[in-house]
C-alpha cells in the first residue's frame, strides 16, 4: 500500500527559505494530485498548493501565491514546496497528500503524510 512521506521541515529566521519534499512510494503510479497543507496550533488543516503530477498544472492559496512554489519530480516520486519570504505565521506542521482528480479540490485530497515541522522565529 502506497503512503506519503515529508521531509525538509527545520528552524528558520523571518525572511528565510526551505524546500519541503513529499516522496510518493508504494503506489502502482504517481497519484494524479498532489497537494500541500499545513496546521499551525489550535488551527484548521489549511490548503496551500497543489499540482497535477502529469502535466505540472499548480493551484495555490491566496495566502502562499507569489511566496511558495510547488513543482514535481516524476522519476523520483517527489513533489517539492520551495517556500520564500518566510513568515512568523507561516510556523505550522505541513503535510503533504493526494488526489485522484481535480487537483485544485482541497476536499478531494486524502491519504495525509505523517508531517514536517516548519518553525519561522523573528
Amino acid at each position: 500500500q502506497g503512503h506519503l512521506m515529508e521531509s525538509g521541515g527545520g528552524s528558520v529566521q523571518t525572511g528565510g527559505s526551505l524546500t519541503l519534499s513529499c516522496e510518493a512510494s508504494g503506489y502502482p503510479a504517481m497519484p494524479s494530485c498532489i497537494g500541500w497543507f499545513r496546521q499551525a496550533p489550535g488551527k484548521d488543516r489549511e490548503p496551500l498548493a497543489g499540482i497535477f503530477t502529469a502535466g505540472g498544472n499548480t493551484y495555490y492559496t491566496d495566502s502562499v501565491k507569489g511566496r511558495f512554489v510547488i513543482s514535481r519530480d516524476n522519476v523520483k516520486n517527489l513533489v517539492n514546496l520551495q517556500m520564500s519570504s518566510l513568515r512568523v505565521d507561516d510556523t505550522a506542521m505541513y503535510f503533504c497528500a493526494k488526489a485522484g482528480f481535480e487537483c485544485g479540490n482541497w476536499r478531494r485530497y486524502n491519504s495525509w503524510g505523517q508531517g514536517t515541522q516548519v518553525t519561522v522565529s523573528s
